[in-house]
């Protein structure tokens, strides 16, 4: 299996640390406010990465947090606390905040088919481990402690620089000294560890005791605290947005391998590129920073916005607009019809070779898969083995299902390969027809039968209105949703 490994920069054999296991950490949102659909796509792409690591035979333990304290509105050691800004805005408590926005959070990855990661911590639910690891990283004079916080010393790490590539000089020689925000800082890089209640955080809501004083986490320890705790000194992969490699990633790296002693602390670093929108940048100034729940109120169901997902690798931009969302939406109504049709084609074969009483899904997935169906599976593993090529397995997806193959072993295919794409392709239902239409289906059916066919042209395009279409068969008609 190979990977792209953002600190090589390059596709790497992948081995884990232990064997058919993988330690997976994806750094999740800060509940501060909704998730717009670029955070979406991070967490639909985690998934489809777990899905296919499972589907190739690993365990995963998956660990994805939620930052609830020490992010600032700089992903460095400047401004406000996202979350006591999110408490500001809506006059409720930091922990109210992150509550609300934890169930919508929840509430939308749901929709989305996400699998529940192993564990979701709460990075206020870590402050001990977080206090512990500091301690260590003092004790080891990697760090240093001034009048307003605890800092990392990076001059202490050389190989500081290695994930973001930046050209900075760690020697503090030349480079000044200080902040407007902590004159005591050695060297402008240095990042902290633990913020003091005092100078531009005097009125921090959030704060906690420490061995040093009252204060807070800075952002990036938390990640590598909750990491240590769940899944040990040493990771698999551990995953996030391009945006964490130039300062959140790179700090952690540094943090986490001062602190425990061992080299790498992750395996393989996977970040996700940006979603645009309008080939622009998401904006709430521009009205296009938009949420699932946009998403449906225009209509679509969140499994379409999860198909479009598929359309383009992880490691390249996407481009979001209506138009494209409609296409994907379009796409998904006609593979679910196909797998509707392969179902009915079926049904009745499977019937005679294996009990009835077993589901139709179990009775697809216990059909003999042999032949051309061996070689789409062994086609399906290559593609998600060479760093999670989903587009590609989604092409394949089409191949087969204009294949040759019987329709019994295109659906076994089809619901073998969405274990990975997460589509629920095995759940496809025929639409319920609301009776009104039924009633005017009936209406028309009369009608043409008594050869009044203007009368019967006129009712098939009011049922056309209400977004059904009507098909004749030799037994009466068939009504199909638009």
């Amino acid at each position: 299996m190979q990977i792209y490994n953002t600190l090589s920069r390059k596709l790497e054999e992948f081995k884990p640390i232990e064997k058919d296991k993988v330690r997976f950490y994806h750094c999740g949102p800060t509940v501060y406010w909704i998730q717009h659909i670029g955070n979406m796509r991070a967490m639909v792409w985690a998934d489809f990465i777990r899905r296919s690591l499972m589907y190739l035979g690993y365990d995963v333990n998956f660990v994805r947090n939620y930052t609830d304290v020490g992010h600032l509105t700089s992903d460095e050691d400047t401004g406000e606390d996202k979350m006591e800004k999110g408490a500001k805005r809506e006059g409720l408590t930091p922990d109210e905040i992150a509550n609300k926005y934890i169930q919508i959070f929840n509430r939308d990855i749901t929709r989305l088919n996400i699998l529940p990661p192993s564990h979701t911590p709460r990075a206020t639910e870590y402050i001990d481990q977080i206090i512990e690891m500091i301690k260590v990283l003092v004790e080891k004079k990697y760090a240093y402690i001034t009048d307003y916080a605890v800092y990392f010393d990076v001059s202490t790490f050389p190989k500081y620089n290695e994930l973001n590539r930046q050209k900075m000089e760690l020697n503090k020689q030349g480079l000044g000294k200080g902040t407007v925000d902590d004159p005591q800082k050695k060297h402008f890089a240095d990042f902290s560890l633990w913020f003091f209640k005092k100078g531009v955080h005097k009125n921090a809501i959030q704060t906690w005791k420490s061995p040093w004083g009252i204060g807070f986490p800075g952002w990036h320890i938390e990640c590598s605290a909750m990491a240590k705790q769940l899944l040990g000194d040493r990771i698999d992969i551990h995953m996030g947005g391009v945006e964490h490699i130039p300062v959140h990633h790179t700090n952690e790296i540094a943090q986490s391998e001062s602190a425990n002693e061992t080299a790498p602390f992750s395996q393989i670093w996977i970040h996700n590129e940006h979603l645009n929108v309008d080939n622009g940048k998401m904006a709430k100034s521009q009205g296009t920073s938009y949420t699932l729940q946009n998403i449906i109120d225009k209509g679509c169901d969140p499994l379409d916005l999860r198909y479009f997902f598929m359309s383009a690798h992880y490691r390249s931009k996407q481009n979001f607009t209506w138009e494209a969302l409609t296409g994907a939406k379009e796409a998904l109504k006609k593979l679910r019809d196909i797998v509707l049709s392969l179902k009915n084609l079926s049904i009745d074969k499977i019937n005679r070779v294996i009990p009835t009483e077993v589901g139709i899904q179990n009775r697809i997935d216990l059909v003999s898969l042999h032949g051309m169906t061996t070689k789409y599976i062994n086609q399906f593993k290559k593609y998600i083995s060479n760093d999670f090529q989903i587009p590609q397995a989604l092409a394949l997806l089409w191949d087969v299902v204009k294949s040759d193959l019987l329709p019994e072993e295109k659906l076994a295919l089809i619901f073998d390969f969405d274990k990975v794409f997460g589509l629920k392709l095995d759940e496809s239902k025929e639409a319920i027809i609301p009776q009104e239409i039924t009633d005017l289906a009936d209406k028309r059916l009369n009608t043409k039968q008594k050869r009044d066919f203007k009368t019967s042209d006129l009712l098939r395009k009011q049922i056309e209105k209400q977004g059904y279409i009507i098909e004749d068969t030799e037994s009466g008609y068939k009504i199909k949703k638009l």
